[in-house]
């Protein structure tokens, strides 16, 4: 799990609470009367509407109160040694359906609901039974943990998710993200940076895909459908852009690798997308090198081999575009950008298409008449 902009679901999460009248956590609400043995936590704002309420003895007990706003569903906050979501154990909170209170101990083995198991993991409790309150439309999670040295930088993971389990089986959260902590200091500066880095690299990937793939690529084709007439000239700078076009695509899937191996997020369409569409350009890179003389009988067969795959690859980078804009939730902004420039280009197409095809009429109807013996 890695940090995240709110995703679609939250946001309509968030306006349930706002029906039911709910007032945004923080560090200055009291806690409910029923977690009144908790006392003397340091308390930070974490994310969103979390609140991390905190306290660590010289026996390294962990004493822990997470709170947020809440309508349904479940709360979760993990431990991890690496910031990802595998490997980690977690302490999920929910009200049931009947008005119970469930609060359960998962093991995070891999990235499937099959995996998540319950009633496992490494967090070591105390012999105060950890709670579940909600109180004014807040959903409160109180545990203890024991440790085996006094806990200082230590990355958590905070999801929460909109549906109630059942059998306490958890489905998919609709939103996430991984901060690293400072239990000694509560020092955010290390989230921060992380936030930030990740932050940077989601926007370099996303700027140098549209780049490559989005605007050089297709520019390319256009210039080697519709600028013949500039011969030899049209070639040169065909071969030129789509070069360009295919290093700096390939610079964003460098970036995109990167960014996975930080955040191990399931985008398994954009990713498969991604190779897809890398396969197709480093193909059309090797028929460029193998590209047979004009005279050549074969050189029709390399023709339409050369343009269908151009062509299939542009319609899945445009595809995997949309897609990467729509998993990184990136807001208005890149939506209305890229399909600006999307737009540009279909017109353009457009007009030099019918600009083509009404040049092919004219010659047609000036060609002088074929003499016959």
């Amino acid at each position: 799990m890695a940090m995240a902009h709110t995703s679609p679901a939250f946001i309509f999460f968030a306006l349930a609470l706002v029906v039911v009248g709910a007032q945004p956590d923080s560090c200055s609400s009291r806690l409910p009367a029923a977690l009144s043995n908790f006392t003397g936590l340091s308390c930070r704002p974490i994310w969103n509407n979390f609140v991390l309420r905190y306290s660590q003895d010289q026996e390294n007990v962990l004493s822990v109160v997470l709170s947020t706003t809440y309508a349904a569903g479940w709360v979760g906050m993990g431990f991890s040694m690496d910031g990802r979501m595998v490997g980690s154990s977690a302490m999920v909170g929910w009200m049931g359906k009947t008005g119970i209170p469930h609060i359960k101990q998962y093991y995070l083995r891999g990235e499937t609901a099959s995996d998540v198991v319950v009633d496992q993991g490494q967090l070591l409790s105390t012999a105060v039974a950890p709670r579940v309150v909600v109180h004014h439309a807040k959903i409160y999670l109180a545990f203890q943990l024991k440790f085996t040295a006094p806990l200082a930088q230590q990355h958590l993971l905070f999801a929460i998710g909109t549906s109630i389990p059942v059998h306490n089986h958890l489905k998919k959260h609709v939103d996430k993200t991984s901060i690293p902590f400072d239990f000694s200091t509560g020092g955010s500066s290390s989230s921060s940076s992380s936030s930030s880095h990740l932050y940077e690299l989601k926007r370099t990937h996303g700027v140098l895909a549209i780049f490559g793939w989005g605007v050089l690529a297709p520019i390319g084709a256009i210039v080697a459908r519709y600028c013949k007439h500039w011969d030899p000239l049209w070639y040169y700078l065909h071969a030129v852009i789509q070069f360009l076009g295919f290093m700096i695509g390939l610079a964003a899937v460098v970036a995109g690798k990167l960014l996975y191996d930080e955040l191990h997020a399931s985008v398994h369409s954009h990713r498969g997308i991604g190779i897809f569409v890398l396969v197709l350009a480093i193909l059309q890179v090797i028929a460029f090198f193998v590209r047979p003389d004009r005279d050549s009988k074969i050189r029709r067969y390399w023709n339409w081999y050369h343009h269908w795959v151009g062509r299939l690859a542009l319609f899945f980078a445009a595809v995997n575009i949309v897609v990467g804009i729509r998993v990184g939730d990136a807001g208005t902004s890149w939506k209305v950008g890229y399909g600006f420039n999307l737009a540009i280009l279909l017109i353009a197409s457009i007009v030099l298409e019918l600009l083509r095809w009404t040049g092919r009429s004219r010659e047609a109807l000036t060609a002088p008449p074929l003499q016959t013996q």
